[in-house]
């Protein structure tokens, strides 16, 4: 079951990136088309999967966790066909947003099936287990990508889901009980606030992706924007009195679940910095070749999976709590290096490349896993899909929000994507992991138990006339 949902989970998540380092093939092979349209094959993928991820995890809840996997998965391979083949970049475009769509949905699903089939004591395990899995199809994604551009075209990124895909679908139909397939019963969520849901969420984040391209001031950025907004509000405010809610309300009324879910929204924020920042610095600055960065960005994936599946050994939430912390200033710390004299415009493996790679990578595992568990362990079993849901829609907004930033400010300065530049994304992304070390140690104090009261205090409560203590 793991190592099925993760394997799901791992295609899901590698779409997300791989197709970045294909847009110079896309340009060459569809000639006249705007580079702000070919764009769209990764903010319609990515607009899409953010938007879904919240009613689909409620969906899954309600109808059975099995079923939405083998539909989603199923029709993520279709969706991957549909863009292998793709005539137009209209089709590809429109076969990304499908994909994206059901990424969604297979996602949030698989983890629910994960946490509902883990026995409560080794959910942290699992949780790592899956962030491993997830980080390193995020970091390997642009690497990946372009050995399979270098030796087959950009068809072969589409073309590659489909044996994988089809061998988990054969698998997931044998393998998974029959019992996932129902659901709590509680019926199908809110139409009207799930599809409120999916278009708030699909309008701020694509005002995020889009606005350094249209404009920040734009009339559609801020119109796209305020849009989503509003349409997340009628989410939120159909939620709090429905019989069954698109959007699980009462969850985020707890202190742990709502200060993990911000801390790994901040950390998403500068994990996809990093993932866009350090490919683009490998080849723009120090020209390297596309297998010497592939294997470079693979140090910094398998110290993500190294921290992961140690941080998932963590059961106790305050240790947990703690090694998040350590996590996200480690992070900071690799952010500091970045953005020093050690990347400069001579290449310095040892003494740069390496020691950002091995601490960012590791904090990033440590910090997801952890605050991944802190936010599933305070979800109940019911809410297990959508809960998680909710949580990676916040991680997916985050990314968007990075990306944003990214782009912002590499192009400001008075040499864009100059050396300058690099080092102020990555001053700014140490700056967001230091305040997200604050945000997360504050969860200690929400773990404390209750003092029990004293005898002091039941004296203090006691009448003056020598009555019953109303304690």
């Amino acid at each position: 079951m793991l190592a099925l949902c993760s394997g799901a989970s791992f295609m899901a998540f590698l779409d997300l990136s791989i197709v970045s380092i294909a847009f110079p093939d896309l340009l060459d092979d569809f000639p006249g088309t705007p580079l702000t349209t070919v764009t769209w094959v990764l903010s319609g993928y990515t607009i899409l999967l953010a938007a879904v991820l919240t009613p689909a995890g409620r969906i899954a809840d309600s109808v059975g966790r099995r079923t939405v996997f083998l539909w989603s998965l199923a029709l993520f391979t279709a969706a991957s066909l549909g863009c292998a083949v793709a005539p137009s970049v209209a089709w590809l475009i429109a076969a990304r947003f499908v994909q994206g769509a059901a990424a969604g949905g297979m996602i949030p699903a698989a983890l629910g099936l994960i946490l509902a089939s883990t026995p409560r004591e080794r959910i942290a395990r699992a949780v790592g287990t899956w962030s491993a899995v997830a980080g390193f199809s995020a970091v390997v994604g642009p690497a990946a990508g372009g050995l399979l551009l270098d030796a087959f075209g950009w068809r072969s990124v589409f073309y590659v889901n489909l044996p994988l895909c089809g061998a988990m679908l054969a698998a997931a139909v044998v393998l998974l009980p029959a019992r996932w397939s129902r659901g709590t019963g509680g019926g199908l969520p809110d139409a009207v606030g799930g599809v409120a849901l999916a278009l708030g969420i699909g309008g701020v984040v694509g005002a995020l992706t889009e606005g350094d391209a249209w404009g920040w001031a734009d009339a559609r950025t801020i119109g796209l924007g305020l849009a989503g907004l509003a349409l997340v509000a009628v989410a939120v405010l159909r939620s709090r009195t429905h019989a069954a809610p698109a959007l699980e309300v009462p969850l985020w009324r707890d202190p742990v679940f709502r200060t993990a879910n911000l801390g790994l929204g901040m950390l998403t924020m500068t994990m996809f910095v990093w993932m866009l920042a350090a490919p683009l610095f490998a080849a723009d600055i120090w020209h390297w070749s596309v297998p010497r960065t592939a294997g470079a960005l693979s140090i910094g994936a398998v110290s993500s999976m190294a921290g992961s599946l140690a941080a998932g050994r963590l059961t106790r939430p305050a240790a947990q709590v703690k090694v998040a912390v350590l996590g996200a200033l480690s992070f900071a710390g690799s952010n500091a290096i970045w953005a020093s004299d050690l990347f400069g415009p001579t290449p310095d493996f040892l003494g740069g490349w390496l020691p950002a790679a091995v601490l960012g990578g590791g904090g990033l595992g440590l910090a997801l896993t952890c605050l991944s568990s802190l936010a599933a362990g305070a979800v109940p079993p019911p809410m297990f899909a959508g809960g998680l849901g909710m949580t990676l829609t916040v991680r997916q907004v985050g990314g968007a929000v990075g990306v944003a930033g990214f782009a912002s400010i590499m192009a400001s300065g008075p040499a864009p994507g100059g050396i300058p530049s690099f080092h102020h994304v990555f001053v700014a992304a140490m700056a967001v992991n230091v305040v997200c070390a604050a945000v997360v140690c504050a969860m200690l104090t929400m773990l404390r138990p209750k003092p029990a009261r004293t005898a002091a205090a039941v004296v203090a409560r006691t009448p003056r006339d020598g009555g019953t203590p109303t304690g």
